[in-house]
């Protein structure tokens, strides 16, 4: 009889183990799926920015033209990140203010470089 009890503890222990183990493997699959759609939606967010960074007259040869030419792209995109999506408006702010001052606001300048800085940590490359 106590062999039987020490078998059915041991099937019973077996079981439960199997199922944490199982439910271990599975959790974090359900509990990263939330950031994986974030992260999937960050990049896709920073694709229409570099795109749309990428498009108009060359900033170096026309660095007003090349401002007005970003700020309404810029203002149409549409982030689900909160945080990227206020460095976007800061972008367009920050262009809008160059471009209305005519790229004469060193106020301006700076914050077009900020501006973009902040757009590079969410997005590297894109606003460089």
């Amino acid at each position: 009889m106590t062999n039987r009890i020490t078998a059915d503890l041991g099937c019973l222990l077996a079981a439960a183990l199997a199922a944490l183990a199982l439910s271990a493997c599975s959790s974090p699959a359900r509990s990263s799926a939330p950031a994986v759609a974030a992260a999937t939606a960050v990049a896709s967010t920073c694709e229409q920015v570099g795109a749309v960074l990428s498009d108009g007259p060359d900033a170096d040869a026309d660095a007003v033209g090349y401002a007005e030419a970003q700020v309404l792209p810029l203002r149409q995109i549409h982030a689900s990140d909160q945080a990227l999506g206020q460095a976007i408006g800061q972008l367009a702010n920050a262009y809008q203010a160059f471009y209305a001052s005519g790229g004469k606001s060193s106020q301006a300048k700076q914050a077009v470089a900020a501006a973009s800085k902040k757009i590079d940590s969410f997005c590297p490359g894109a606003a460089s």
